[in-house]
C-alpha cells in the first residue's frame, strides 16, 4: 500500500489568502511584522451534572432580527433558534456525563452554558451554501464551539484575564478550581479534533484532513495563540497602534470565526474559489465581531453583557474605541459589515441569506 500524501491535503494548490486589508486608514497588508516579544511566565463547590438550558430568543434584539433586503422572507430569529437548538443537542450528545465525573462536569458546565452559537451556526450555514447538509457540518460546528469554550475557560483564568463572570454565571475556575478548569480546556481542545475525525460522515478523507489542518492553524501560533500572546504583551504599552491591534484581533478572534466558515465550506464540497470567497467574508466578520465587542465593553453593563463590562479599560488594553473613539469605531464596523456581504455576491441569494443575516446580527448585537 502506497503512503498517503497528507501534506498535499493540508496544503492544497490554491493560494491561501490569510488577511485582506482592513485598517481603518487603509494603508497596510498582512501579515504585519510584530516586534520581538518576551513571554514570562481553591475552593470546590457542589458537582455540576445538569445540562443548562437557555433561550436564544432573549439574546436576539429587535435590531438583530431584521430581515435582509435580498430575501425579505428569511426569518433570521427562527433560523437561529432552530440551528442553535440543533447545535446544543449535538453538543450534549457529544460530551455526556461520565467518569471521571469531575472533569466532565466542568466541561459541560461551560460548554452547555448557553451563548449565541454564532461560530457553529456559521459553519453549518457555509456548508449549506456550497451544497452540503447540516448533518455533514455538525461535528465540525461542535468542534469549533468546543475550542471556543476552551479559549473562554483559559481566558478567564487568574493568569490571563482573571474574570469571575461568563455568560451570566461564575467562571469555570470559580466553580471547579483552577486545576480542573485548565484540564477541562485541554480536554475540549483534544476532543474537538477527535470529534471531527470520528463523527464526520459522507465526506472524503482528503477533505476531512484538510479541515483538521485548517482548524489546527487557526488556533495555534498562526492564529488564536498568536493573538493572545501579542494581546498579553501589549497591556499597558503606550505605543500600540492600529496595526498591532488589528493583528491581535485578526488572530485572537477572527481566526476561529474564519475557520468555522472555511470548515463548513470544505466539508460541504465547496470549490477552491468558493472557499476563498467565504474565507474573506469570515475575515471581515471576524474583525467586525471584535470591533463591536470593544464598543459594547464600554457602552453596556455587566448585566447586559453577561460578563464583566469595562475589563479592557481596567486592564489598560488597547481597543478600537480607545484608538478611534466610539463613533469612528461604529463607522469602521459598518464598513466591515458591508465589505463582508460583498464577498457573498455570486452565491445563490436564498442560500446566502443566513450568512447575510448573521453578518448583520454580529454588527448590531447588543451583548
Amino acid at each position: 500500500m502506497s503512503a498517503l500524501n497528507f501534506n498535499a491535503w493540508l496544503h492544497p494548490s490554491f493560494t491561501r489568502s490569510r488577511s485582506p486589508t482592513f485598517l481603518f486608514h487603509g494603508r497596510t497588508n498582512f501579515p504585519i511584522p510584530i516586534p520581538s516579544l518576551t513571554v514570562t511566565k481553591h475552593p470546590r463547590d457542589k458537582p455540576y451534572s445538569s445540562t443548562t438550558s437557555f433561550t436564544l430568543s432573549a439574546l436576539l434584539t429587535k435590531e438583530e432580527t431584521l430581515q435582509t433586503e435580498e430575501n425579505p422572507a428569511f426569518n433570521f430569529k427562527s433560523y437561529m433558534l432552530h440551528k442553535a437548538h440543533a447545535v446544543n443537542q449535538a453538543l450534549d450528545h457529544a460530551v455526556p456525563l461520565r467518569e471521571p465525573l469531575r472533569i466532565h462536569e466542568a466541561i459541560r458546565y461551560s460548554l452547555l452554558a448557553g451563548g449565541k452559537r454564532v461560530r457553529p451556526v456559521l459553519c453549518v450555514a457555509a456548508c449549506e451554501l456550497v451544497g452540503g447538509g447540516a448533518a455533514t457540518a455538525m461535528p465540525a460546528a461542535c468542534a469549533v464551539e468546543m475550542i471556543h469554550t476552551m479559549s473562554l475557560i483559559h481566558d478567564d483564568l487568574p493568569c490571563m484575564d482573571n474574570d469571575d463572570l461568563r455568560r451570566g454565571k461564575p467562571t469555570n475556575h470559580k466553580v471547579f478550581g483552577e486545576d480542573v478548569a485548565v484540564l477541562a480546556g485541554d480536554a475540549l481542545l483534544a476532543f474537538a479534533f477527535e470529534h471531527i475525525a470520528g463523527a464526520t460522515v459522507g465526506v472524503s478523507p482528503p477533505r476531512i484532513v484538510r479541515a483538521l489542518g485548517e482548524l489546527a492553524r487557526a488556533i495555534g501560533t498562526e492564529g488564536l495563540v498568536a493573538g493572545q500572546v501579542v494581546d498579553i504583551k501589549s497591556e499597558g504599552l503606550d505605543n500600540v497602534g492600529l496595526e498591532r491591534l488589528e493583528f491581535i484581533h485578526l488572530h485572537k478572534t477572527a481566526a476561529l470565526l474564519e475557520s468555522a466558515v472555511v470548515l463548513g465550506a470544505i466539508l460541504g464540497g465547496g470549490t477552491d474559489e468558493e472557499i476563498e470567497k467565504l474565507r474573506k467574508f469570515a475575515q471581515y466578520i471576524g474583525l467586525l465581531f471584535q470591533v463591536v465587542d470593544d464598543i459594547l465593553d464600554v457602552t453596556k453593563s455587566s448585566q447586559e453583557l453577561g460578563k464583566t463590562a469595562g475589563k479592557d479599560l481596567a486592564a489598560d488594553k488597547v481597543t478600537y474605541p480607545k484608538l478611534l473613539g466610539i463613533e469612528k469605531s461604529k463607522e469602521f464596523a459598518a464598513k466591515l459589515n458591508k465589505d463582508a456581504q460583498d464577498q457573498l455576491s455570486g452565491f445563490d441569494p436564498v442560500k446566502a441569506a443566513p450568512l447575510v443575516a448573521l453578518s448583520n446580527y454580529i454588527a448590531h448585537r447588543q451583548s
